[in-house]
């Protein structure tokens, strides 16, 4: 615990700023600027936080935005449903770099981020809610497809010494491991890290403990994962284990990443699309980027090399 932490303020969950999208994904936190990017799928928008100032800035797309990254060199990376594209946003414009590789009428680009090498992976999810989505490898200009036969790519992470990858099915209740190699972007054989019991019929929302959506490892190795309609975060072993969990505020958290200077913040973006009316009165910080501190770091995002 640093001078400026007491245990008043860690667990101590607040909004970052007011403004509630649609649909938060892909926090990433800037470090230089010390703000954080994140996108409103639904709203078709990259926005940027600037906690200290409660500054907030807006760019406009024309498709949503599944995931960010920062480029090596300046501006961002935005996975869009209509491809991949890098974003200015001194002045707005957008250049394209790759076209989809897949049906964009069927599926679009989820959850995202690059290794530590500079390659982007990033996956897809399918409309129609069919185990035909698939992680895919960008580098020098062009997407491989490296796993498959799921419906919802999320929680894409690494462990500090990037020799495991981790990957989940939002929709099949799941988290997967991979041995990864570093050097080629290689994966293993895709093994089960933890599964979730599935909403029964006829279960009450509030005795559901939800479906792993985005996440974040931290400096000692573990995994914080949003549980969507669970109102938690988890805090897992690299082993699967259930090492923690923060109640939340709101019922559909969706990604924490690591911020501030010291990255022991963590920002959770949170969804209010689709949400019942009576659970939005109740839940007005739904959409809103939350923020709480805790003890153990996390680790700084990695950089698209085009």
């Amino acid at each position: 615990m640093s001078s400026t932490d007491t245990p008043d303020t860690l667990y101590r969950i607040e909004p970052a700023g007011p403004h509630a999208a649609a649909l938060g994904e892909s926090p990433l936190w800037h470090a230089e600027e010390q703000a954080l990017y994140y996108v409103d799928i639904p709203g078709q928008q990259v926005l940027r936080l600037h906690p200290a100032s409660g500054d907030l800035r807006q760019w406009q797309l024309d498709s949503e935005p599944g995931c960010i990254a920062l480029i090596a060199g300046g501006g961002l990376a935005v996975a869009q449903r209509n491809g991949l594209w890098r974003l200015n946003p001194q002045d707005g414009s957008r250049q394209p770099l790759a076209a989809p590789p897949y049906d964009a009428g069927r599926q679009r680009f989820n959850d995202g981020k690059p290794d530590a090498q500079g390659r982007l992976w990033v996956g897809t999810i399918d409309d129609a809610r069919l185990p035909d989505a698939g992680l895919y490898r960008y580098e020098r200009g062009a997407f491989q497809l490296m796993a498959k036969d799921i419906v919802t790519s999320n929680g894409l992470a690494w462990s500090p010494d990037q020799r495991t990858l981790y990957w989940s099915d939002t929709k099949a209740h799941e988290i997967y491991r991979f041995a990864f190699d570093p050097a080629s972007g290689s994966l293993g054989e895709r093994q089960l890290l933890a599964r979730f019991p599935a909403r029964a019929a006829n279960q009450p929302l509030e005795a559901y403990g939800g479906r792993p959506d985005g996440a974040a490892v931290d400096a000692q190795g573990c995994y914080w994962v949003a549980m969507f309609e669970g109102q938690r975060l988890l805090r897992l072993s690299p082993e699967g284990q259930v090492l923690q969990e923060l109640r939340l505020p709101v019922r559909c958290p969706t990604m924490p990443t690591f911020g501030d200077a010291d990255l022991r913040t963590l920002y959770i973006t949170t969804a209010r699309a689709g949400r019942p009316a009576e659970e939005l009165a109740q839940q007005p910080w739904a959409g809103c980027v939350l923020r709480v501190r805790v003890e153990v770091p996390g680790l700084p995002a990695h950089l698209l090399r085009l």
